[in-house]
């Protein structure tokens, strides 16, 4: 019908031009002298347009559930799932699965004592045995050999820098390897090892300068930067802390912590929610937090609304529901409520779609409980009398255009 209909307007067109002699009828569908010139062809051309129904020349967007993503492909049409009670009860524990398998089982571990690495400054005293004690000096040993460097530039402290191979060394006893050892460790190896020489040596070791292990925090957090690991456990809370705190742009949802190349995402608030003990999510020497900006979490909101908006979602959650409210919901006098759809992109950018029926308030219910994804688009379409009015809106001031021409000829 609506390829008939372009005949028509076109045989219209070139007869209102003097393309055909003006005592010609022409049988197009229904025939035509002036097309322009009575009222009775433009009753005619309205039950024409009457009889297409939601034709596709009528303008704007309008949900085709035939409509090919690849027009090469005849099976790349969207899969359509209507929102009901099942549907949300199955999606929502789909997502607390996921949650609960969201790889955070690699993060959390236990607290343990900090270990002394490459880079470190130690104090060691040695009680009663002041000639031992070089509080001015920080000796730097390179590998198998003795190098004395006093004075570290870097950080200013004096005491026992340990080594890149992870040695120090000590009066009396030479090469000690501490790397790896926590505090009370290096304490007893160096106790061994001194009491050849002193008797019952009583030795106190501390570390003084923590640069061996450090985590990076990026992103939308207040500065930025290199966190040094110390004797405080480094959960992620403290890393975040320290580099002082979230911003209010910051997705507390959408947290990733990369380790060894691979990203884990941390949702703190539903952590929060199912009971899980935030300090026990421990970081490593070499781990990256990448705090996101919510800005990446954002649905969109078009078609038959009150105000089409991009909406960002709070702590990473939005319901279909909200997501209305935020918009003033389906227009009352253009909008179709039964077809309300939620457009997904999936990972093969093939179109997920769901559908909701909204004509009656009851489907509110329904949208309170279906939880929107970040990228979700939420669509709704035109009442069918609005498209076909639209169209005869479109129609008229371009016959009119045509009458007109024809008169100046």
């Amino acid at each position: 019908m609506c390829g008939g209909l372009k005949r028509e307007w076109n045989v219209a067109t070139r007869y209102a031009s003097g393309s055909f002699p003006s005592n010609e009828v022409i049988h197009s569908g229904f025939a035509m002298t002036t097309f322009f010139g009575t009222l009775s062809r433009a009753i005619a051309a309205i039950a024409l347009v009457s009889s297409l129904g939601a034709c596709a020349l009528s303008p704007g967007m309008t949900f085709d559930a035939k409509h090919r993503v690849d027009p090469l492909d005849p099976n790349s049409v969207a899969e359509i799932r209507e929102i009901t009670p099942s549907l949300v009860l199955a999606d929502n524990r789909a997502r607390q699965a996921l949650l609960e398998n969201d790889g955070i089982s690699r993060l959390v571990d236990k607290t343990e004592p900090y270990r002394i690495g490459p880079g470190d400054i130690l104090s060691i005293v040695v009680w009663d045995h002041p000639e031992l004690v070089l509080p001015t000096q920080t000796y730097a040993i390179g590998t198998g050999v003795t190098e004395l460097a006093f004075g570290d530039t870097a950080s200013g402290i004096p005491g026992y820098t340990v080594s890149s191979s992870g040695y120090i060394q000590f009066p009396y006893t030479g090469l000690l390897k501490v790397a790896g050892l926590t505090e009370l460790q290096a304490r007893n190896l160096i106790v061994n090892s001194s009491g050849k020489y002193i008797q019952d040596p009583q030795i106190t070791v501390r570390v003084l300068g923590y640069r061996s292990k450090r985590v990076y925090v990026e992103g939308e957090v207040k500065t930025p930067g290199t966190v040094a690991i110390n004797d405080i456990p480094m959960t992620l809370l403290e890393a975040i802390n320290r580099a002082g705190g979230i911003l209010p742009t910051g997705d507390r949802s959408s947290v990733y912590v990369i380790r060894d190349g691979k990203p884990t995402r941390v949702n703190l608030p539903a952590l929060i929610d199912r009971g899980q003990d935030l300090n026990q999510v421990m970081l490593k020497s070499g781990d990256i937090v990448r705090v996101t900006p919510r800005e990446d979490s954002k649905v969109f909101v078009t078609g038959e609304v009150t105000t089409p908006a991009s909406i960002v979602m709070r702590d990473g959650r939005l319901t279909l529901n909200e997501a209305l409210g935020v918009a003033g919901g389906p227009n009352q006098l253009t909008s179709d409520s039964s077809q309300v759809f939620v457009v997904r992109s999936t990972e093969q950018a093939t179109p997920l779609v769901f559908h909701l029926n909204a004509a009656s308030p009851q489907a509110y219910a329904v949208a309170e409980k279906f939880e929107l994804q970040p990228k979700d688009v939420v669509f709704v379409d035109t009442a069918a009398l609005v498209r076909w009015n639209r169209f005869i809106s479109n129609l008229f001031p371009s016959a009119q255009t045509v009458q007109t021409v024809h008169s100046i000829k």
